[in-house]
């Protein structure tokens, strides 16, 4: 495999990256709202809300790219690939971060409500300076390990053509018929990835329950 081939590799790597980072960071906004909305107390906000995540979480990601790609061109709403994948990851992410988050809102400790409420907070003060610094530090373990597998995830964005690392290895790997070294750099690149990533998860875990016992 010569240079160009390898550059395209790297490009499509930097394809997967901005598309993580949209994910992650778009999923990450409307996933707050879905977290938030989920611990409100009003029943409507929480049944729309579980409705959404279980749909997101019961059905494939493949799927689910399928639908912003191809369903919408049914009604007209043409979508470039790009927009498409980046509209479907975002989605996907926003249900899975928005569980994770209302999981470790739930995690802290009620006193610490019932002090802020004794201390006459309002509800935007009570997130923004009492609950959410401990939620997000609860979540942190489990919103990286999201990442990482966010990140493998991106590969299924081939399958509306959209040009990713999994699929730049493909083309390649038909055009010089050496798959098993194309897809050897293809998974090394992942591993780089994504390993680090995995190992702040394990620490932050490990930190966080010894800090618990």
């Amino acid at each position: 495999m010569g240079a160009n081939e390898f550059l395209f590799l790297l490009i499509g790597l930097k394809w997967t990256i901005a598309l993580s980072v949209i994910g992650f960071v778009g999923g990450g906004v409307f996933g707050l709202g879905v977290a938030l909305a989920r611990t409100s107390g009003i029943p409507l906000l929480e049944r729309v809300t579980s409705g959404y995540i279980a749909i997101f979480q019961g059905t494939p990601l493949l799927m689910q790219l399928f639908v912003v790609y191809y369903g919408l061109a049914l009604i007209g709403l043409k979508l470039d690939s790009w927009v498409a994948v980046s509209i479907g990851f975002t989605l996907h992410a926003s249900a899975y971060l928005g569980e994770i988050w209302r999981g470790s809102i739930e995690a802290v400790p009620k006193g610490q409500t019932e002090a802020a409420k004794a201390l006459s907070l309002n509800y935007v003060s009570r997130m923004k300076d009492v609950i959410l610094p401990q939620a997000i530090r609860i979540s942190l373990p489990a919103t990286i390990g999201f990442l990482v597998q966010l990140i493998k995830g991106t590969s299924l964005a081939a399958i509306v053509g959209f040009t990713e690392l999994a699929r730049a290895g493909n083309i390649i790997s038909n055009q010089i018929f050496q798959p098993l070294l194309v897809f050897g750099i293809v998974g090394a690149l992942y591993f780089v990835m994504c390993w680090p990533l995995s190992l702040v998860g394990a620490r932050l875990e490990r930190q966080f329950a010894a800090a618990t016992r």
